[in-house]
C-alpha cells in the first residue's frame, strides 16, 4: 500500500516497521472513513482504553491515506528513543499544566491549518472506567474545534485491549484479534463557533464530541454504555443515575 500524500520519511519508515506486526498481531474490520475530509485540516477523536491503541488508531488512519499528528503527553518525548521517533515523525506534545501548555494548542492550530489530520484523545489519558466506556473528555478538543472550525470525526476503537490490556505490558498476539475501528459523521457544533469559549461553552463542545464517540461504541458493543459518564473527579458517583431503575447487567470487559 502507497504511502499518503507528503507524509515526512520517518513516518513512512516507521510504519514500514510497525504495520507488518500489526497485520500479523491483528484482523482488521475498519469502516465510516469516508467521513473523513480529505481537502482540509480535520480533527480526528477517538476513545483510548489501552497503550496500543494509538498504534490500532495510527495504523487505521495510515491505511486509509492521513498521516496523523497524534497529541501525546509531553513525558513520552522525554523517553530515550521513542522521544526521537516522535519528535521526527511530527507528533505533537501536550504540556500539561505549564506555562507551555499553550504551545500545544498552538502548535495543533497550525497543523490544522496545513491542512492536517490532528488525532486527539479526548479523555486525555487511558480510561478510568471499570468497563472501558469514554469517561468525561478534557476541554483542549473543544478549544481546538472551536478555534480552528475544523471538522471533529468521532473515532470509536474496540478490540485492541485484547492484544493488550489496560495497565497490562504483555502483549498477546496470538491468536490475532479483531480490532474494529469505525469513523462517524462530524460532529455538530456549528450553534457554539460564535459563543465565547466560557467553561459552558467548552463543556458542550467536550460532551457532544464524548457523546458521538460513546454511541460508536455502543454500536461496536452491542451493549449500552451508564448514563452517568465516569469522572475521574468523581471516582464514585453513581453510574446508571437516571436510568429509571437498574441498569441491565453488562459482560465482564476482558
Amino acid at each position: 500500500m502507497p504511502p499518503p500524500p507528503n507524509s515526512p520519511r520517518a513516518f513512512r519508515v516507521v510504519a514500514f516497521i510497525l504495520r507488518p506486526p500489526l497485520l500479523a498481531m491483528t484482523k482488521r474490520d475498519w469502516r465510516g472513513v469516508e467521513h473523513m475530509p480529505r481537502d482540509r485540516g480535520v480533527i480526528v477523536a477517538s476513545n483510548h482504553m489501552t497503550n496500543i491503541d494509538p498504534l490500532t488508531f495510527a495504523h487505521f488512519l495510515w491505511d486509509n491515506g492521513f498521516t496523523p499528528k497524534i497529541l501525546a503527553k509531553a513525558s513520552l518525548f522525554k523517553v530515550p528513543v521513542l522521544g526521537k521517533v516522535l519528535l521526527a515523525t511530527g507528533q505533537i506534545p501536550v504540556h500539561r499544566n505549564t506555562a507551555a501548555a499553550g504551545e500545544s494548542l498552538q502548535s495543533a492550530i497550525a497543523a490544522i491549518d496545513d491542512g492536517a489530520c490532528v488525532a486527539v484523545f479526548p479523555e486525555g489519558t487511558l480510561t478510568r472506567d471499570p468497563e472501558l466506556w469514554p469517561m468525561v473528555g478534557k476541554t483542549g478538543v473543544a478549544r481546538l474545534a472551536l478555534t480552528t472550525r475544523a471538522p471533529v470525526i468521532p473515532v470509536a476503537q474496540w478490540g485492541p485491549q485484547n492484544l493488550l490490556g489496560r495497565y497490562k505490558k504483555l502483549l498477546k498476539p496470538i491468536p490475532p484479534k479483531k480490532v474494529s475501528v469505525v469513523a462517524g459523521p462530524p460532529v455538530d457544533l456549528d450553534d457554539l463557533y460564535d459563543r465565547p469559549q466560557d467553561n459552558a461553552t467548552l463543556r458542550e463542545a467536550t460532551e457532544r464530541v464524548m457523546a458521538a464517540i460513546t454511541a460508536l461504541l455502543e454500536d461496536l458493543r452491542a451493549e449500552q454504555a451508564p448514563t452517568v459518564r465516569y469522572d475521574m473527579r468523581k471516582p464514585n458517583a453513581p453510574r446508571d443515575a437516571g436510568a429509571g431503575g437498574d441498569a441491565a447487567p453488562r459482560p465482564e470487559v476482558p
